[in-house]
């Protein structure tokens, strides 16, 4: 007879980026916490508030990678472009309670900007100096970059209405309104087939999936860890924007530098991290889909979302009109990206060449 024995309880084990992502944390939030509450000048609350915004985006990020082979890699892809996101959301609905709608425009273009010229740059140029060209797989490539183009087109639309005084400028914030749900029921009709497709692509790569690391934390640390890590990212969220607008005074930072660079970087720090260190073990197209679904999911479900609640909690309202050189810089970051990666390779040309350009973009906004 056959004895089967009883399973063993899961036990977590900790790396040492594990540690340090724990122990800074908690470190940052405490610091953030002290110098917001005992007015430690102008400087010190916004640098304590950044470092641990960007710390708790790193354990949102650290959680969902644990509970990936739970969920299946699809859902995992979903739930780490979105929780990734969380830490911004609450920054940006903070920013229009305190009316800085300047600011929150200049994170969602900047946030997309950030992540298709700096970060994919970066994974790019680590990337292609340590392995030389790497795969995109140019089906999976064209099919992101394809839905990327036409949402942010939508996303442009009442912009571009606007500045040719088209009728529809007469009705801005009802046009963005429609716009809002119109990407958001896009987002809900492409779940399922997005869903679908990872799953049939990590199947098909069973010698990928072989070098996945197995969870080292049980479901209940991870969940445990994630709900902590956003509900600690709604408090120094609302800390960050209160230290925002002195830092800015003090650095002589201008709204627009502050929204798409300062406040995009912190908030997208999961990406930034995740995706050169995938790049670097030479998984190109994992990291390819971690960077290139976080702007997907800004335009199609971000900014949507921050329109439709300016409304309905009464806050400064939100519309989908962006300055000109907003325009033509996400229209040119989009276009330069879709060109780079339609053909399914990367190398680390194409990333110093991405870089420079962000570099180049992010100047024009120093001034304002």
């Amino acid at each position: 007879m056959t004895v089967t024995a009883a399973p063993e309880k899961a036990q977590p084990t900790f790396i040492r980026s594990d540690y340090i992502v724990l122990g800074g944390g908690a470190a940052a939030v405490l610091a953030a916490a002290v110098t917001h509450y005992a007015g430690a000048g102008n400087v010190l609350p916004f640098l304590c508030s950044a470092a641990a915004v960007t710390l708790l985006a790193a354990l949102v990020g650290r959680s969902v990678e644990q509970l990936g082979d739970r969920f299946g890699p699809g859902a995992t892809g979903v739930l780490q472009s979105a929780l990734g996101n969380l830490p911004e959301l609450f920054i940006a609905l903070f920013a229009l309670k305190a009316g800085l709608v300047g600011v929150v425009q200049a994170a969602l273009v900047g946030s997309i900007l950030a992540n298709l010229l700096l970060v994919l740059g970066m994974c790019f140029l680590v990337g292609g100096l340590k392995h030389g060209t790497q795969k995109l797989d140019s089906a999976r490539a064209r099919q992101i970059i394809v839905l990327m183009v036409l949402s942010v087109a939508a996303m442009v639309i009442p912009s571009i209405a606007h500045y040719i005084h088209a009728p529809a400028s007469r009705h801005e914030s009802t046009f963005s309104m429609i716009v809002a749900g119109v990407l958001l029921l896009l987002f809900c009709l492409i779940l399922p087939a997005s869903l679908r497709r990872q799953s049939g692509e990590e199947a098909s790569a069973p010698e990928e999936s072989m070098h996945q690391e197995a969870p080292r934390w049980p479901i209940w640390l991870a969940v445990t860890l994630l709900a902590v890590a956003a509900v600690l990212a709604a408090f120094v969220s609302d800390w960050f924007v209160s230290a925002l607008e002195p830092a800015m005074s003090s650095f002589g930072i201008s709204d627009a530098f502050a929204g798409l660079v300062v406040v995009a970087i912190a908030g997208n720090a999961i990406e930034n991290v995740v995706g050169i260190q995938l790049a670097a073990a030479n998984r190109s197209e994992y990291a390819f889909s971690v960077v290139i679904n976080s702007p997907l999911q800004i335009a199609l479900v971000l900014a949507p979302l921050l329109v439709v609640l300016s409304k309905v909690f009464g806050f400064a309202a939100l519309t989908l009109v962006f300055s000109p050189m907003l325009v033509v810089s996400l229209v040119i970051a989009v276009i330069i990206t879709a060109f780079i990666t339609f053909d399914g390779e990367s190398d680390w040309i194409e990333g110093a060449a991405l870089i420079a350009l962000y570099v180049v973009i992010a100047t024009v906004f120093w001034w304002g």
